[in-house]
């Protein structure tokens, strides 16, 4: 029912705000889903088996990835539309505003977002909260954790080990993003040197943890495409020396030359959606070449079909998330996705 009357619904949310329009579907999916409105048959495809993967089984390739349920309180209704994983956040330890408003930006024609969120988000608390209050999920879910904006490079370790400690024993996994444009020098921690130290403090506690909590947490990174093959060959090395779980390639990007005819090219913030695609896949095709099949890798960028994500799979991948796409096109590219992705369930690592 959903997925027919979604053209309808996103030509109204268009004539609004972006973030007014973000806020309204979200509240109007968790309604829905109260209500039973959704679609539970999208969750499971015929004839699908779990994907084994870093110590989990997904119900599909095919997820949602950080930015769009930041609090982690739509999982269920997110869930009964077919995504075999929801990653939410960015969660740092204490709620953030995030950077003033306006900060969010159709590009329509390039079926494309700009964004300078800035981490906005209720706190890791609440979103821990919020996951033990999902009921009807039965994916994998992520936490994306970040740093708060007036937490210096030098103390962010922490930040995420504070995050780690709170989301662990709820999490299926948890992504530290390094990645974000919109964090002042947060990118700064994708240097070899910076992100070697970072993993080397979060795999000891994730040991830790995993000793106290009786189960193991995978620990993924999630880098930027705006990383050249030097960067990359960089930090493949310190991710199979420092024994990464898992890597997400990629978050948005800050190259506009996909966009420069368009009157918001020059909004500050990070580029997602149609535009992205190839630059973010190539990155992933060059992690792959160096990681092999020693670490896996999600593919996030520009998918907006199936030819897209199976050009990621293709690259490198083991899963795939979207984000953009499903603003433009809704519930029907999940289910799209997650039946044209099904493998009879290989394990892949």
């Amino acid at each position: 029912m959903f997925e027919t009357i979604y053209p309808l619904a996103r030509s109204g949310l268009f004539r609004l705000d972006a973030e007014t329009a973000h806020h309204l579907s979200m509240s109007g999916l968790r309604f829905a889903e109260k209500m039973g409105l959704l679609d539970l048959a999208a969750a499971a495809p015929e004839n699908h088996e779990p994907i084994e993967l870093m110590g989990l089984k997904f119900p599909n390739r095919v997820g949602l990835a950080a930015g769009l349920d930041k609090e982690g309180n739509t999982i269920d209704a997110l869930g009964n539309l077919g995504f075999g994983c929801i990653e939410i956040g960015t969660i740092t330890p204490r709620p953030q505003a995030g950077n003033p408003k306006p900060r969010l930006f159709r590009l329509i024609d390039h079926e494309a977002i700009i964004n300078r969120m800035g981490f906005n988000n209720p706190g890791i608390d609440a979103g821990v909260r919020n996951v033990r209050g999902s009921r009807s999920f039965r994916g994998v879910i992520g936490f994306n954790i970040g740093k708060n904006k007036d937490t210096p490079n030098e103390r962010a370790a922490d930040d995420y080990l504070e995050c780690l400690r709170k989301a662990y024993p709820v999490a299926d996994y948890v992504a530290v993003n390094l990645s974000s444009p919109n964090t002042p020098g947060l990118r700064d921690l994708q240097g070899a040197e910076a992100s070697a130290r970072l993993l080397e403090t979060l795999k000891a506690e994730q040991q830790r943890l995993s000793v106290e909590h009786g189960k193991q947490v995978p620990l993924l990174f999630k880098i930027a495409p705006d990383l050249d093959e030097v960067q990359i060959r960089d930090l493949a090395d310190v991710f199979l020396k420092g024994g990464l779980d898992g890597l997400i390639a990629t978050n948005t990007t800050l190259d506009r030359d996909k966009v420069s005819s368009h009157p918001r090219a020059t909004e500050a913030g990070g580029l997602s959606g149609r535009p992205v695609f190839e630059k973010s896949t190539e990155v992933l095709r060059c992690f792959a070449s160096h990681l092999g099949s020693r670490i896996p890798i999600i593919g996030v960028g520009g998918i907006s079909s199936l030819a897209d994500a199976r050009t990621k799979i293709e690259a490198g991948a083991s899963l795939v998330q979207i984000y953009t796409s499903f603003i433009y096109q809704g519930p029907p590219l999940v289910r799209e996705l997650a039946r044209g992705l099904q493998t009879g369930g290989n394990r892949l690592f």
